[in-house]
């Protein structure tokens, strides 16, 4: 399998991503920014579609409308008390400009679908190098907050009575979240990016008793989701992202379970 080098550049790519997003994941799930992470995969949709109108890389146009869209989407989240009903309405708003991007750019539904399922297999040199350094960024981002990031997301209002900055550490969080959500979609598409970012982790919940013991679970879990994906992919030449997708939900719905047993006995 390694002979080829559409499948060395396929695993070293999806290694990272995975590490990206298993450790952001940990903070999606306790700040509870897993409706938050499936919007901005929506807006990651409308960012590559209006990428692909302009001439540009995806990626590019993803980024830029993830990363507007976090900031504006987080200060929702903060100030109205209509937080969901925003997000939704600004979802759709997004979900309609990616379809008519698509719509005058011309592409043909084979772009369209490569923008909501992924399509890792296809990426190239420098696009493995672009997401390697992507997800190099992301990670110095949370590891420079992350003392802070860990207080205001596991005891937030312990975190405000000690004078921890909420205000700043939401922000550079929500910059890493966009930036995950856009090189994750590589992999799985902008449809199914919160896979990668909150499966893995809400396992981890279940089977981490302190923060570097969830993060190190939720690494390993999505690593395993990726490795194994590919090479179930190589092998069926099925989708990727459908093996991704099942096998992150066999290892949830079997953790869930277990734990579930577990503690009926004690």
């Amino acid at each position: 399998m390694f002979q080829f080098e559409f499948m060395r550049f396929a695993f070293l790519a999806s290694t990272f991503i995975a590490i990206t997003c298993g450790v952001v994941g940990i903070y999606v799930v306790s700040r509870n920014f897993s409706f938050l992470a499936h919007t901005l995969s929506e807006i990651g949709f409308a960012g590559a579609a209006f990428a692909v109108f302009m001439g540009i890389a995806p990626l590019w146009g993803m980024l830029l409308f993830t990363l507007l869209g976090s900031v504006s989407v987080g200060e929702l989240t903060t100030r109205s008390d209509q937080k969901e009903s925003s997000i939704s309405a600004i979802s759709a708003l997004f979900i309609g400009l990616g379809v008519l991007f698509l719509a005058i750019s011309g592409s043909n539904s084979r772009y369209a679908t490569n923008i909501l399922f992924g399509s890792i297999i296809g990426v190239d040199y420098t696009g493995v190098v672009q997401l390697v350094v992507l997800s190099i960024i992301v990670l110095l981002l949370i590891f420079l907050v992350q003392r802070p990031l860990n207080f205001d997301s596991f005891d937030h209002i312990g975190a405000q009575a000690h004078g921890v900055k909420s205000g700043i550490v939401g922000v550079v969080f929500l910059v890493a979240l966009a930036m995950s959500v856009s090189i994750g979609s590589q992999i799985v598409g902008s449809l199914l990016v919160f896979i990668l970012l909150t499966l893995p982790a809400s396992t981890a919940k279940y089977l981490g008793r302190t923060i570097g013991s969830m993060m190190i679970w939720s690494i390993m879990i999505a690593l395993v989701g990726v490795w194994a994906g590919l090479y179930l992919g190589f092998l069926t030449n099925w989708p990727v992202t459908f093996f991704i997708a099942i096998i992150e939900v066999a290892i949830y719905l079997g953790t869930y379970f277990f734990n579930l047993f577990r503690n009926s006995f004690n």
